[in-house]
């Protein structure tokens, strides 16, 4: 996988993204759903998603110089068919919903955005605009820097799990009809 000749992307070691799918495969993740991989960076989680089975996922990234980079791998990886690029800022655009809703969602934004997560966070109110992105039951996987703890429940969307791989934390949350 490329990665741009700069420290502005963060991808995720293979160890942590192959737990990862690992704890998303009991949720019968993502083979044969809907993903979306916002603040795509490179496309690191969007493709391993792609490459495990998923239908389609749709990555936003804001970053132009990101978005070349992350373009190049998606066509290396031959995903161009079953992927969708938008550029945007994804605190206020979410994961945009063409046609269905999302059964998957990552969130990976900079550290430093998730230091508070309150409701009226960035962080917190991009969760709540995802829990009407997602699917009933759908999942949102949150990456944040372990000393960071999600609130409980952010609308419809619940904590269901946590993980912990070093300096990092991935949260999973599912949406429940409340």
């Amino acid at each position: 996988m490329l990665s741009p000749e700069s420290d502005i992307s963060r991808p995720i070691t293979d160890r942590v993204k192959e737990s990862l799918f690992s704890v998303l495969y009991k949720y019968d993740l993502p083979a044969g759903k809907m993903a979306a991989d916002i603040f795509a960076g490179v496309g690191s989680l969007g493709l391993e998603a792609l490459s495990r089975g998923a239908e389609f996922v749709t990555f936003i990234e804001q970053d132009p110089r990101i978005i070349a980079t992350l373009k190049k791998n998606i066509e290396k990886a031959d995903f161009v068919q079953r992927s969708k690029v938008i550029r945007g800022n994804t605190f206020k655009i979410g994961a945009p919903v063409d046609k269905q809703k999302y059964d998957l969602v990552f969130v990976d934004p900079p550290y430093s955005l998730t230091k508070n997560v309150q409701q009226g966070s960035l962080l917190g109110g991009l969760l709540i605009l995802l829990s009407e992105q997602v699917v009933a039951n759908g999942i949102v996987v949150v990456r944040t820097y372990k000393d960071t703890e999600l609130l409980e429940q952010y609308s419809q969307l619940r904590i269901i799990d946590r993980r912990e791989w070093g300096s990092m934390a991935v949260s999973i949350l599912q949406r429940t009809n409340i």
